[in-house]
């Protein structure tokens, strides 16, 4: 069955990302306003929920709730604490600043995991130059909880460039990456790692290749371990769409959406068969499916 997507706010022109849902309400992000905005189901009514985000990007809430962010504008990974204060995590590696960190997903350790791209433009100005660059990689990060209030980061991937949405499988024993590259030469493909013991990444598996056309940008699952994905776009290809891919990355479903370029989702709605999509020019789209999302928190 075709999923209907029904505009809930926007355009407000520039990208909103980052969809959470929090028990009752979705939080997204308007990048370059620097901005959360809070959608109400019950209401229907949009509001903003925090201001000053540094062109926050990807959103997500650990198992007690605690919502962190990418903060791309400030170069960092940060915890919203709730009387209003901002803990940092980290935002350098081996001295260096990040890059724009994007999106994250948290595993039952407690551990954030999270991709540091270098894309063009997708901070402030400072971002148009690519000279500002400081790291010569685009990978993906594991930081962990050691000391109260300290974080110690690892690299995990070292084959991704421009690495962008981030997924764990049912048992977190596979992490989803989305290989995004712009350039002609840069893949742009869904990609699987098994994740070791002592949470180094394994072997890597190509899913799903997109070839010339714009791959995944954010990504959630369902409680069949389906993998929820929004990718292309308007200059070809099959189009914008909602993608449904298995485990092993067959295409189980492809579903249009009225947006140029759909950046990313999330389940939601009293039942979690809500599906929650932002985009590139600014919008909050939802849909009802005959699916039921899988969210680290609320827990399901």
């Amino acid at each position: 069955m075709a999923w209907k997507f029904k505009l809930l706010h926007g355009p407000l022109g520039g990208v909103t990302e980052g969809p959470a849902w929090d028990g009752k309400t979705l939080l997204y992000t308007h990048i370059p306003a620097s901005r959360i905005y809070r959608y109400s189901p019950d209401t229907g009514v949009n509001t903003v929920y925090r201001g000053g985000t540094e062109c926050a990007n990807g959103l997500m809430f650990d198992a007690n709730g605690d919502l962190y962010a990418c903060e791309g504008d400030a170069r960092r990974v940060v915890r919203y604490e709730p009387n209003g204060d901002v803990k940092i995590l980290r935002d350098h590696f081996n001295g260096e600043r990040f890059n724009i960190p994007n999106d994250l997903a948290i595993d039952p350790d407690g551990c954030i995991w999270f991709t540091d791209p270098f894309y063009e433009g997708a901070a402030g100005t400072w971002s148009e130059d690519r000279s500002n660059k400081e790291l010569d990689h685009d990978s993906v990060y594991r930081l962990t909880p050691c000391e109260v209030g300290q974080w110690k980061i690892a690299r995990v991937t070292f084959d991704t460039t421009r690495p962008n949405g981030v997924l764990f499988s049912l048992d977190y024993q596979v992490l989803y990456v989305a290989q995004s590259g712009r350039d002609h030469d840069e893949k742009r493909q869904l990609r699987s790692y098994q994740v070791c013991s002592d949470g180094s990444l394994g072997t890597m598996k190509v899913l799903h290749d997109f070839g010339a056309d714009r791959g995944i940008d954010g990504m959630c699952l369902d409680t069949e371990g389906n993998i929820v994905a929004t990718a292309g776009w308007e200059l070809g290809g099959p189009g914008p769409m909602i993608y449904v891919f298995s485990p092993s990355g067959e295409v189980l479903e492809t579903h249009p959406i009225q947006a140029k370029r759909p950046t990313n989702c999330s389940f939601g709605g009293e039942d979690l068969s809500t599906l929650y999509v932002t985009s590139t020019e600014g919008h909050l789209f939802c849909a009802q499916t005959e699916r039921r999302g899988r969210l680290w928190y609320p827990a399901t």
